[in-house]
């Protein structure tokens, strides 16, 4: 029981943990209407940088391969006008976190709504019938950067403070990026960039991101245990961040990520689940602590 729930912190938290982004500012503005168009990469990508993240909330879908950890699919929409609020919709496709789900009894799926002070996620019947009739559990970001140690405090400050922009960070902290050409996404006209970040050679000298935010995008790949990424994103003629793909490699194996994004200023509403279904998370692990210590 222990396992399976401390498993279960991570996977609700990696959708968004992919979401990471810093403030911005803009450049000149020359756009076509086959996307962005301007001569300096850098430059376009400040922009976009911007505006995606002052368009304050979008619809959200895509996969995301972490290794043997995990595989999945999400979709959902997300607010970052005021922290990360929102809803996902998320179905473990492989990994131990999809095997873990299984062997529980679950069929992969499971809802993650976020709120600005933490997530709550519902972890199914077969939670429940172990939990007193309960499906939800709540996670507290201060609890998680208590109780999971240095990964809990990277996934609270992920979780509170990104926006849809990392791969625009990421691009413009490697000084490697290059304008691919204009390409059809979903329909949507887009101008393609890419790059590769390497992160032992990531330096103030070829960044366009401050030593702060270098920084904080050097600690969260090496957390991950990423040395060398490739970033792609696909913009529109506004600006707006259309699709964005990772790929590398951690310690746990293969990274490949592909999120789409769309409706950019979408309502988002998030309700709490009732608090007659919800357990809370340090409850929950000073109550199996307590079992534990009780049957040696």
């Amino acid at each position: 029981m222990t396992t399976m729930t401390v498993r279960r912190v991570c996977p609700s938290a990696a959708v968004v943990a992919a979401l990471t982004s810093v403030a911005a500012c803009g450049g000149g503005d020359a756009t076509g209407s086959g996307g962005v168009v301007r001569a300096d990469p850098i430059a376009a990508l400040r922009s976009v940088q911007q505006k995606t993240s002052g368009a304050s909330s979008a619809r959200i879908e895509g996969t995301t391969v972490m290794g043997t950890t995990m595989s999945m699919k999400q979709t959902g929409a997300m607010d970052w006008s005021d922290g990360m609020t929102g809803t996902m919709e998320i179905t473990y496709t492989g990994g131990t976190m999809g095997d873990a789900l299984k062997q529980a009894g679950g069929d992969g799926t499971m809802q993650a709504r976020y709120f600005k002070d933490g997530y709550v996620a519902n972890m199914g019947e077969a939670f429940a019938r172990q939990a007193g009739g309960k499906h939800w559990i709540r996670y507290s970001y201060d609890d998680l950067a208590e109780l999971a140690g240095a990964s809990g405090e990277v996934m609270k400050d992920q979780l509170q403070s990104s926006t849809p922009g990392q791969g625009v960070q990421a691009l413009l902290a490697s000084g490697d990026v290059k304008k691919v050409g204009q390409e059809d996404v979903r329909g949507v006209a887009t101008t393609h960039y890419s790059g590769t970040v390497d992160v032992a050679e990531l330096s103030t000298k070829n960044s366009a991101i401050d030593a702060d935010q270098l920084a904080e995008l050097k600690k969260q790949l090496s957390d991950a245990g990423i040395t060398t990424e490739k970033v792609d994103i696909w913009v529109d003629k506004d600006e707006l961040l259309v699709k964005k793909t990772e790929r590398g490699r951690m310690k746990t194996g293969e990274l490949n990520s592909t999120v789409f994004y769309s409706d950019y200023g979408t309502d988002v509403t998030v309700e709490e689940p009732p608090a007659s279904d919800t357990v809370d998370f340090r409850k929950l692990l000073e109550q199996q602590q307590g079992s534990a210590a009780g049957a040696s």
